[in-house]
């Protein structure tokens, strides 16, 4: 059954754990949770939310995920045999992501070089260029492709172990479109056209396009 409304208002606060699975090709990174998923579990399970639907069509998945109501054990089997993994900048689930604090935000950017390092996925999009600006301390950088991990990245990394700034380094980054139905600026096409060009430099198979 979907959550109730109070499922989602017991939801606030939640934390949800990444989908990471091995191998690891292709690490999306949201914002953070939202009620929806709080409730749930599934990551982006709110209806209207165009994430699963954009996956769908770019072909990097073989069928339409649903998590509405959490996620099937064969749609959750599918996304980790692809490779898809799925983890946040910030790990509280809120309603809004301007509930967030920049230290928040700014935390989540020392987890995800954490986890590249340790996971070693085939490329990473972070999935909202606001959201990324502010982790990164990178107020000029544009969606797409990125030349190179932020400067605040590779300090972070090289605060760990050996080996991992070539970590990061080796792995493609990309800024790609939240997609959150509350974002006008991008519809189901643009996203899959964007989540294609990361998939593809993360070595996914590709799938015959669903609607």
């Amino acid at each position: 059954m979907r959550p109730t409304p109070a499922d989602l208002q017991a939801a606030r606060g939640a934390v949800i754990d990444d989908l990471l699975p091995e191998p690891l090709r292709l690490l999306v990174v949201g914002i953070n949770p939202g009620l929806w998923t709080g409730a749930t579990g599934a990551h982006f399970a709110r209806p209207g939310n165009r994430f699963y639907p954009a996956l769908a069509a770019a072909g990097i998945t073989d069928w339409l995920v649903d998590p509405a109501e959490g996620y099937r054990e064969e749609d959750l089997a599918h996304l980790r045999a692809i490779g898809l993994g799925i983890t946040n900048l910030a790990r509280r689930a809120t309603a809004r992501a301007d509930e967030l604090t920049d230290d928040e935000l700014r935390d989540g950017a020392r987890r995800l070089v954490d986890t590249v390092r340790e996971r070693r996925p085939g490329a990473v999009a972070v999935a909202g260029i606001t959201a990324y600006r502010t982790a990164f301390g990178v107020r000029s950088a544009r969606q797409g492709r990125q030349q190179s991990w932020p400067a605040s990245a590779l300090e972070l990394a090289e605060q760990g172990p050996p080996g991992g700034r070539a970590a990061l380094e080796a792995t493609p980054l990309f800024v790609v479109p939240n997609p959150s139905g509350l974002n006008a600026h991008a519809t189901i096409p643009t996203l899959a056209r964007d989540y294609r060009e990361a998939a593809d430099a993360a070595g996914m198979e590709t799938f015959p396009p669903r609607a």
